[in-house]
């Protein structure tokens, strides 16, 4: 079942691009045509991007794998941070700080900073300090929450990254390129998509078009996370039936343990017979007989 139709797209906007004075020759495949000065983009194109953006991205989700959200303008940066936080996934939406994925142990380490701020208002410390110390370090969290509060709790480097408009986020989609990091993004037609593993053509200024393309990809995470959390599921159920099967099965002696145990029974009845025969032979040399050989 396709995740979305031509008609949603179309409402939605998805369609629109920018003026063709402003637009990037190397998004000419995905332009259906111009109309008013404006581009307007091959929505069948879309629809098969999404897809394949979405199988992509659930397959990522699949793995235990995190997808950082990556969204600074203002059309778009709380609608995907009510989404991200709906599916417990990481997001920027204030600022990307250089580094942040090139340098990310010093990332790790502003984020552990405002974890212990939080530690110091916990154990009663922050309260023992004074009233210009407290007002400095409150605005040190605030602006550690604004800037990291979405991922503070990303402890390892992102499997991908979803961008909304490649242009304005070019330094988040240099560092991917430069870790090797997937990136799934919303395309206009004013945007290089050649840096972008899978591009999505559609208008990322609207925010019915970025809430429509975004819930896609959410639905696609969900999809994942449910499939996965089956999988487990299923795992401990054999398990837990295997552990059971073993415990109530008999103890039975193996093919290799019966073996075993005859040639143990053979080897003692040879060195019974080899003691006896010297027994005898002892005896009739004290007597000076020779022994009887068996008939």
């Amino acid at each position: 079942m396709a995740r979305t139709t031509y008609d949603e797209l179309l409402d939605a906007g998805v369609h629109f691009g920018h003026l063709t004075r402003k637009w990037d020759p190397k998004m000419s495949q995905y332009i259906f045509m111009e109309r008013n000065g404006i581009h307007i983009i091959d929505l069948n194109k879309t629809l098969t991007k999404v897809e394949e953006a979405a199988a992509a991205i659930k397959q990522i989700v699949k793995s235990g794998r995190k997808v950082l959200f990556v969204a600074t303008k203002k059309q778009a940066k709380d609608i995907v941070a009510e989404y991200a936080k709906g599916v417990n996934m990481p997001f920027i939406t204030e600022r990307w700080l250089g580094g942040m994925l090139t340098n990310f142990a010093t990332v790790r380490k502003s984020i552990k900073k405002m974890s212990n701020i939080d530690k110091l208002t916990k154990d009663g410390t922050y309260s023992n300090l004074s009233k210009k110390e407290r007002l400095m370090i409150q605005r040190e969290r605030i602006k550690l929450e604004t800037l990291l509060g979405g991922i503070a709790d990303l402890n390892r480097l992102p499997a991908a990254l979803f961008l909304i408009d490649v242009k304005k986020e070019h330094i988040a989609v240099s560092e991917a390129l430069k870790l090797n990091i997937p990136t799934f993004a919303m395309v206009d037609t004013n945007s290089d998509p050649s840096n972008i593993d899978f591009p999505i053509p559609a208008n990322d200024d609207a925010t019915k078009s970025i809430s429509l393309i975004t819930g896609i990809i959410i639905k696609a995470i969900e999809e994942g996370l449910d499939e996965r959390k089956r999988e487990k599921e299923d795992e401990a159920e054999k398990e837990a039936a295997a552990a059971k099967a073993k415990a109530d099965a008999p103890e039975a002696i193996t093919p290799d343990r019966s073996a075993n145990e005859g040639g143990k029974r053979s080897r003692k009845s040879a060195v019974s017979a080899e003691v006896e025969a010297s027994s005898v032979a002892e005896a009739a040399a004290e007597t000076g007989t020779e022994p009887a050989e068996n008939e």
